[in-house]
């Protein structure tokens, strides 16, 4: 479904960022992106919709190349890649609702989407989704007034709207407490496999990436140094990802509590 091929960003002050990277993200697969700061695991989530262009490689979504599109196919294409951001980008002055429906941007007409005038059916889907999310009472809220688990919720519903066959997630829960933060995974995991869609999703804690990803992809100076499901995650290969330390902590299966309730019940 994605596939990269010697993908390589090297930004102008010589500053190699990633170095001949492949993968494969099957359809509906779950991956996590770790790797200490400085990796390249934004750079590479940012060079797949192109928001940095690639030095060289390629870029395949569903069978189109997408470093080499002009700028009109490159947004249409880009319909199909929903982005959701650390710091979520929301427009805090804009309802809960109207940042939502700013997922369909690339849908609608120019004047359509100057006087935000939305058809119906969009409409429909967004309160379908933030009832889904939990926050269909706040719909008319304003973005400033929500909590930081609240709006990556709406920045969640504002991705899924566009209807992608691809998630990138660039650090959902690093702005967020302990708690929430699983909530978020658990939840981006759950609509994913509710609507077989494939995410990359880039995050620094490795535990909670155990806890909810199908794969994990380690990346280090730019070049991918693991491949492999969360219990490959030894403390030598998290020492060759991100240098010496004790991960015998680090590595131990966290269940998860909701789970763990429903196998009880």
């Amino acid at each position: 479904m994605l596939t990269l091929k010697k993908l390589v960003k090297t930004y102008r002050t010589g500053d190699q960022a990633l170095k001949a990277v492949d993968l494969d993200v099957p359809e509906g697969q779950v991956l996590a992106l770790i790797g200490p700061s400085g990796a390249g695991k934004s750079t590479l989530i940012r060079c797949i919709n192109r928001l940095v262009e690639p030095t060289s490689g390629e870029v395949w979504l569903s069978g189109t190349e997408l470093t080499g599109i002009g700028s009109g196919a490159l947004r249409r294409t880009r319909r199909e890649m929903g982005m959701i951001f650390q710091e979520y980008a929301l427009v805090e002055r804009l309802t809960v609702m109207e940042n939502v429906l700013s997922g369909r941007l690339g849908y609608v007409g120019f004047w359509r989407s100057f006087t935000r005038r939305f058809p119906q059916s969009d409409v429909d889907e967004a309160f379908r989704l933030l009832d889904r999310v939990g926050l269909l009472a706040m719909a008319d809220k304003r973005a400033d007034e929500l909590s930081g688990g609240q709006r990556q919720r709406v920045g969640i519903c504002r991705a899924l709207i566009q209807n992608p066959k691809l998630l990138l997630v660039d650090e959902p829960t690093a702005s967020l407490d302990p708690k929430t933060s699983r909530q978020i995974m658990r939840l981006i995991c759950e609509l994913c496999s509710e609507r077989g869609l494939a995410a990359i999703i880039n995050i620094h804690d490795v535990a909670l990436a155990q806890m909810f990803v199908q794969r994990v992809v380690g990346l280090r100076h730019g070049a991918i140094e693991f491949d492999g499901p969360p219990d490959a995650l030894t403390p030598d290969v998290l020492t060759a990802i991100y240098g010496e330390e004790d991960w015998e902590a680090t590595i131990e299966k966290v269940e998860d509590p909701e789970e763990a309730i429903e196998a009880v019940g």
